[in-house]
């Protein structure tokens, strides 16, 4: 597949899968380093049914290296320009034994550095002392997301299922698809893979039923300054 391809089944679907963008080498590389990190501090979650670290990069500063390999940089420049930059990273880890499973739903927030009163921005939350407030539709439109893949990820341990096309349907709702007009794709990616993919595309994830682990470091792109008063609290420039 080419550029040009990745590019145009993004618009079109919603996501597209790249195979073989990291090594076995490489793969092994960034698993080290996650494994031998400190894991104490607020930012990381641990439950027999996932592990996750919040503002990956940040706590990994020493990882980006590797994660932005040539490969990665070279795709990104291609399919999306020389501009975008780093705005939120999450690492999870779904264990073999889990059963933790998201529902259908879109990405709908985004991270920023302080909560301000501006037009078009809310509801707000906020997650283990980090901002995120929902922005305006052409904002979210415009973010893509980068789903790298450290293990193997198929139907039987919790590959995400995704709604083609739907990222073109603004807000919408779980509770509303129709399933008689909506097509749903398993998204399976073999390790060393990447998924590109729109935060407003639905998508879901199902339980994990071969105890084959599952871990993918989720990275979200834009290339938009935040209003007066807001700053994106992970921003990051990689390129």
């Amino acid at each position: 597949m080419t550029t040009t391809d990745t590019k145009q089944e993004i618009e079109k679907n919603g996501f597209s899968i790249i195979e073989n963008i990291y090594t076995d080498i490489e793969i092994q590389q960034l698993t080290d380093i996650i494994d031998n990190t400190d894991t104490s501090g607020a930012t990381f979650r641990k439950s027999t049914n996932l592990f996750a670290i919040r503002q990956f990069l940040k706590e990994m500063p020493e990882i980006s290296h590797l994660l932005f390999n040539n490969s990665l940089k070279q795709l990104i420049k291609e399919v999306f320009g020389e501009d975008y930059f780093a705005v939120k990273s999450i690492y999870f880890d779904k264990p073999g034994e889990s059963n933790w499973f998201v529902a259908y739903h879109q990405d709908l927030t985004i991270s920023v550095n302080t909560k301000v009163e501006i037009e078009g921005f809310g509801p707000w939350t906020t997650k283990q002392n980090q901002f995120a407030v929902q922005p305006p539709l052409e904002l979210l439109e415009n973010i893509f997301t980068i789903r790298i893949h450290l293990d193997e990820t198929n139907k039987d341990n919790g590959a995400l299922r995704v709604i083609s096309q739907s990222h073109n349907k603004k807000i919408y709702r779980a509770e509303t698809i129709d399933w008689s007009i909506e097509t749903e794709i398993t998204c399976e990616v073999p390790k060393g893979g990447i998924m590109f993919m729109k935060p407003l595309l639905l998508h879901s994830s199902g339980k994990t039923i071969n105890n084959n682990r599952r871990r993918v470091i989720h990275i979200e792109f834009s290339n938009k300054r935040l209003p007066d008063g807001l700053q994106w609290a992970e921003k990051m420039n990689i390129l």
